[in-house]
């Protein structure tokens, strides 16, 4: 009994060391969390709890971010935050990818391929950190913030990663509701048909709820379409942190701290093959469908503590270096994965 209340001792010392972070990061996802919902029910329209919560944290960096807080709100950016990023894969279903047909497939991973390849390419252009051209690729290309956030745990520890990411957040955000607006009527100019519509929005939207929202605006047909395209862009968020993660191990070899491995990556693909089986065969375990839906919710809760806690760690200093640059380069690759879409849109 001895030994054993010996070990547990420094697991006790390294809780009570991640509790103060912890704390501030669940209590300002908690506050954030609210707000949105204190504003859908009272003015009918939401504002991201994600983007609440990467504001109210960056204003409160010079109060919540100090040498005790600073342990746990590490921990939430770099270990809850692959937690949340892995369970996605619970979303995805390879049986409803399948079904698009190779054009369609053809389209979306054309578009990403050559959005992600444009994100470093204005970056260069535009003299960023190539860097925040590799969020701003990844968030255009394949699921808005979770494609930033993922993208970011792979990249090199520089000064203005934390910024980078918090503005590629808020611009994917952003850019995702003005055209949830936007495409919808664009499609109908275009006189394309329900899945024509479908392809050309869930291809094209940076976040999957904005993807749905404008779809079903369009029909409940092309909503259907764009939910499962959408879901593509999602699974193929693998390859695209792998390739990532790769160039800049490459470009980092013999340094100090090289990007680490994204194993998150991998557990959020075999989670999709482990959804897919099992929501295929559901006699093998009749109880999965709860258990996945309380997953993703879990999922989305350790993402915004994650993103507090990112907000809660990056300053006002570091944000104040961003300028117009940035917002050029994550307009282009936005425009460019819509030119993209539409282009095969109309060769297929």
């Amino acid at each position: 009994m001895i030994e054993s209340g010996q070990e547990a001792a420094p697991h006790r010392a390294q809780l009570a060391l991640l509790l103060p972070g912890l704390a501030a990061a669940a209590g300002l996802a908690a506050l954030c969390l609210g707000i949105e919902r204190g504003i859908k029910f009272g003015l009918g329209w939401s504002l991201p709890a994600m983007v609440v919560a990467l504001i109210l944290g960056v204003a409160l960096n010079p109060v919540l971010s100090t040498p005790r807080t600073a342990p746990g709100l590490t921990f939430c950016v770099k270990v809850l935050l692959r937690i949340a990023i892995a369970l996605l894969g619970l979303r995805i279903t390879f049986g409803d990818i399948a079904g698009l047909g190779i054009s369609s497939i053809l389209i979306v991973v054309t578009g990403m391929t050559l959005t992600v390849a444009s994100g470093f390419l204005f970056a260069r252009l535009l003299g960023l950190e190539r860097g925040f051209g590799a969020l701003a690729g990844a968030a255009c290309a394949v699921c808005g913030a979770s494609a930033t956030l993922a993208t970011s745990a792979v990249l090199p520890n520089t000064p203005q990663r934390q910024a980078d990411t918090i503005f590629a957040v808020v611009m994917a955000n952003a850019a995702s509701t003005l055209v949830m607006v936007l495409y919808p009527a664009l499609a109908r100019a275009l006189e394309f048909d329900a899945p024509q519509a479908g392809i050309f929005i869930g291809a094209s939207v940076h976040d999957m709820a904005q993807a749905a929202a404008a779809g079903y605006a369009f029909s409940e047909k092309a909503g259907n379409i764009a939910i499962v395209v959408k879901l593509l862009r999602v699974a193929l968020l693998l390859p695209v942190v792998l390739a990532i993660a790769w160039l800049f191990r490459r470009e980092t070899s013999g340094a100090a701290e090289a990007p680490p491995f994204p194993t998150f990556a991998l557990v959020f693909m075999l989670l999709a093959v482990l959804n897919t089986l099992l929501l295929a065969r559901p006699e093998l375990v009749p109880f999965w469908p709860a258990l996945r839906g309380v997953a993703i919710q879990f999922s989305g809760l350790l993402l915004l503590v994650a993103i507090a806690a990112l907000g809660l760690a990056t300053s006002l200093g570091a944000l104040a270096r961003m300028d117009w640059r940035h917002g050029v380069a994550f307009t282009g690759c936005t425009l460019v994965i819509l030119a993209v879409t539409l282009a095969g849109l109309h060769l297929a």
